[in-house]
């Protein structure tokens, strides 16, 4: 039996005269991801993938978990391959299928017909199709509208395929394909979920975190790198900076207005993200901001450590309530490492009664009482880089 992966790529399709750039940047991430896996050809025609294998230590089935995480991938689904001809089909249908057909019900044929040249249309094929199955297997009874399985039949340029239901992938675009971003990463449960959003939408990742020791441990810098472990089965390989934090925010806790810590703090973090994204030819900061969720979130605080940068600060999660951000970080299995009980620098020196409606002049007179640009760049150059990924 020669078994595939069918992949079905989802707004690609709509790219116009740019889709190819769109599918050759998917076709590049499916085989990074599968590469650990033996060795596979990948083609692609008329918007569908096809991935087989090159050799028997090479297991599709090892792979197909794998290629549900990629984004830009609307559905995919096993399949056999067979011979473009009804007999095949029937022949193939009977010896593949034949112990999952003996053990059902109900079912339906449904047939797509990409290659119009085929001598039958698609409902044609599908009622040769379903009459042989009913020959072949007396137990089965037709039922078009809630069917135990659904056999699918697939006539393309130069095969046939024959598949058994297809499942969701990842959907969104391919990685890269919208350019790289900067995500700032607490080891909370907001800004993974906000990282996975945009790479959702093509973004590739670079991911800036800020610690304080002694404030914060060692174990809250390993929480963070599980974190960028569990994104990079989405986002792929994600270079990650952690950022010495110390000496800046001792600086703000002794000489600034306790009322403004924390916003001055997000500033300076937004500014030493910003050179790091600049020197990583990143195009945007993400964060991930909800709106009112604390003092620093307010619409006046967000107005105020905008003003820090001048490059586009991207802020996913801005309209979502806490229970629809826990949600995606339970399905994509951050939730549990987010709320392990180690701090990070976010919750370090907050002070008693934070401004929530902040003025950016009286943020401005604070900072200028200092040269600031120093220990901003001591944190950049100091900061420990590494490359994680699953």
């Amino acid at each position: 039996m020669n078994e595939v992966i069918l992949i079905k790529v989802g707004e690609i399709v709509l790219k116009g005269l740019n889709k190819r750039n769109f599918e050759n940047q998917l076709i590049k991430n499916i085989r990074n991801r599968i590469k650990k896996y033996g060795e596979f050809e990948i083609k692609i025609s008329q918007s569908t993938i096809t991935i087989s294998s090159l050799n028997e230590t090479s297991n599709i089935d090892d792979i197909f978990p794998e290629i549900k995480k990629v984004f830009g991938i609307a559905r995919l689904s096993k399949a056999i391959v067979t011979q473009k001809s009804i007999d095949s089909i029937k022949e193939t249908i009977k010896d593949s299928l034949g112990s999952t057909l003996i053990s059902v019900k109900t079912f339906k044929v449904e047939s797509k017909r990409a290659d119009k040249k085929f001598h039958m249309t698609s409902p044609r094929i599908s009622e040769e199709v379903g009459g042989f199955i009913l020959e072949q297997f007396p137990n089965l009874a037709v039922d078009v509208h809630n069917p135990d399985i659904v056999i699918t039949v697939e006539i393309r340029t130069f095969n046939a395929f024959i598949r058994l239901g297809d499942e969701p992938g990842a959907g969104g675009l391919p990685v890269s394909s919208g350019g790289r971003a900067a995500l700032m990463i607490s080891g909370g449960i907001d800004s993974p979920v906000a990282g996975f959003m945009m790479a959702k939408r093509g973004i590739a990742l670079t991911a800036v975190h800020f610690a304080s020791p002694p404030y914060t441990s060692a174990r809250s810098e390993k929480k963070v790198i599980e974190l960028v472990e569990k994104m990079s089965e989405y986002a792929g390989g994600i270079k990650l900076f952690v950022v010495p934090f110390t000496q800046i925010q001792e600086h703000i806790k002794r000489y600034c207005p306790e009322e403004l810590f924390t916003l001055i703090m997000r500033r300076m973090m937004m500014r030493i993200s910003e050179k790091i994204a600049l020197d990583g030819n990143c195009k945007a900061l993400i964060t991930g901001e909800s709106l009112g969720q604390v003092a620093s979130q307010t619409l006046q605080a967000i107005s105020c450590t905008d003003a820090a940068v001048s490059m586009p600060v991207f802020r996913p999660l801005i309209g979502m309530d806490k229970d629809e951000i826990i949600a995606i970080a339970r399905r994509i299995d951050t939730f549990d490492i987010s709320i392990q009980p180690f701090e990070d620098c976010c919750t370090v020196f907050v002070p008693k009664h934070p401004k929530t409606k902040p003025n950016l002049c009286d943020i401005e007179d604070a900072e200028n009482k200092f040269d600031w640009d120093e220990m901003i760049k001591s944190a950049v150059i100091n900061s420990k880089v590494m490359y994680v990924e699953q």
